[in-house]
């Protein structure tokens, strides 16, 4: 599949406004760039700084460094440092032939919103790099002296930004171009921490005579680990250890494999195991599944009316000993997933959570991931230590590893008052302010240049992490005039 855009096909970008923010997106969408793939953007965006003799730095974590001058009379102002971050999660719908690493993203236009329909569109957070180079490229704003940091890895551990040197920087103000709710300016964010967990097995033959059968639960809407946790949508390897949990205290059977998630930080839309069981159960075994399917679509009617229960045929010759077998189904049922607990100083925002993101469970071995989140780093490293606890009950090894700190707010931040006023002028109403259960980067560069005052804005995104991630297309045309405003007007302080 070819790397470009075939010229028959008319562009999704035509039109769009404003012209300098789209074409930089249409540029992003067109090179791949997963987390730990971004290189080739990484090289394609530091040559078209360099011939646009702006400075340019690649550090040794991989992030790029872009510095452009002060405008004419702009000089002693303070400076600003645009950040974002350069990879996407990559998700797919399972019937989609996509290559992530080879092939571009192909949005197209709906409903007033640019949106990918079987894959992640990427625009969390494209669309904030896009801004800050339209930024770089703009001859006609007015600004202090700006820096771009874009970095690498933040999906995948937060790589780039534990990695920046605490010596490059050099703005007073800091603006995140990650959040992903139009109208509101972010001053804090959750810190996080993952848990891994391995366990070896013995593998056995599938006792003779069994039959092997492929359970799946899939048609989830999946979706951000942390900003849709709160929202009921189904986790598939929940859901399946759960039809899993009870198919077994039914009649005896074994597990083959167990398969589901494909990123920590998004929902797991899909899960499927083979298990095998003897044949006179296989009738008991398709009518349970069929009670399943209705028990499912009646639960999670509202948040999730696609979940599917499917069973076929299948074949295996190992299967996990019975012992392990029953020390991954009993553990993963009792393993927390979604909402901990909500805060109470921040009505409305959620404290503290995690995500059973990714299983592989095979005869011989199997692992999984939790992602933790939270607001307080002491509650965030104590939910991973229950996770972690559980576990060795059993002898299993698990591991906390990947801590990155939250970023707490600051309310009497004069960046976030001056944005405030910029925003309430030029569009005639109050923006909010909010703490986001995400992981912004701003937590890990705040603890390195503890003289930033920080804040984060942008476009209105839904279903970030998922297939069908979209952005309205005005609220982009809106962030863009927004930070212009916001440069022109942090240009005026002397």
């Amino acid at each position: 599949m070819s790397n470009a855009i075939h010229p028959s096909t008319p562009s999704p970008f035509t039109g769009l406004e404003p012209a300098i923010v789209w074409a930089h997106f249409a540029t992003i969408c067109n090179i791949p760039h997963g987390s730990k793939n971004e290189t080739r953007l990484l090289n394609h965006l530091k040559q078209w700084a360099e011939q646009r003799q702006l400075t340019t730095l690649i550090d040794a974590a991989g992030n790029l460094y872009i510095r452009k001058p002060a405008s004419r009379g702009c000089e002693n102002a303070p400076g600003v440092i645009l950040q974002a971050h350069l990879d996407m999660v990559c998700q797919k719908n399972s019937n989609t032939d996509h290559d992530f690493e080879r092939d571009p993203i192909r949005p197209i236009v709906r409903d007033g919103a640019l949106v990918a329909l079987d894959t992640t569109l990427g625009a969390d957070n494209g669309i904030g790099v896009a801004l800050a180079l339209a930024a770089l490229e703009d001859t006609t704003l007015v600004h202090g002296t700006l820096e771009a940091l874009l970095t690498v890895d933040e999906e995948d551990g937060m790589g780039g930004a534990n990695g920046l040197p605490a010596n490059l920087l050099q703005g007073k103000y800091l603006i995140n171009l990650d959040t992903e709710a139009w109208g509101e300016f972010y001053l804090g964010c959750a810190g996080g921490m993952d848990v891994y967990v391995n366990r070896e097995s013995l593998a056995e033959a599938v006792p003779t005579g069994w039959q092997c059968h492929r359970i799946d639960v899939c048609g989830l809407r999946g979706g951000h680990s942390g900003i849709n946790i709160n929202e009921g949508r189904g986790n598939a390897i929940k859901l399946l250890t759960r039809i899993l949990y009870s198919l077994q205290n039914r009649f005896p059977l074994r597990l083959s494999q167990f398969v589901g998630g494909t990123a920590r930080n998004a929902l797991p839309r899909e899960a499927y195991a083979i298990i095998a069981l003897q044949p006179e159960s296989t009738s008991a075994l398709y009518d349970a599944l069929a009670e399943w399917n209705k028990t499912l679509r009646t639960e999670l009617r509202g948040a999730d009316d696609g979940v599917q229960v499917a069973i076929r045929p299948a074949s295996a010759d190992k299967v996990m000993p019975q012992i392990d077998h029953e020390i991954w189904l009993n553990s993963l049922h009792a393993a927390p997933h979604g909402v901990k607990r909500m805060s109470v100083s921040l009505p409305g925002v959620i404290e503290t959570s995690n995500n059973l993101g990714m299983i592989d469970l095979k005869p011989s071995a199997g692992s999984c991931n939790f992602m933790t989140r939270s607001n307080l780093d002491t509650a965030c490293e104590a939910l991973a230590d229950e996770i972690v606890s559980l576990w060795r009950l059993s002898g299993t090894t698990a591991k906390k590893a990947g801590y990155y700190p939250g970023w707490t707010p600051n309310t009497a931040s004069p960046l976030l008052a001056l944005c405030q006023q910029v925003y309430e002028k030029a569009f005639d109403a109050k923006a909010e302010t909010q703490v986001i259960h995400a992981g912004l980067e701003c937590g890990i560069i705040g603890a390195k240049y503890p003289n930033l005052d920080i804040i984060s804005f942008g476009p209105t995104i839904h279903n970030p992490h998922a297939p069908g991630e979209s952005v309205e297309i005005d609220t982009v045309a809106k962030s863009w005039q927004l930070l212009g405003a916001i440069l022109k007007a942090t240009a005026s302080i002397k």
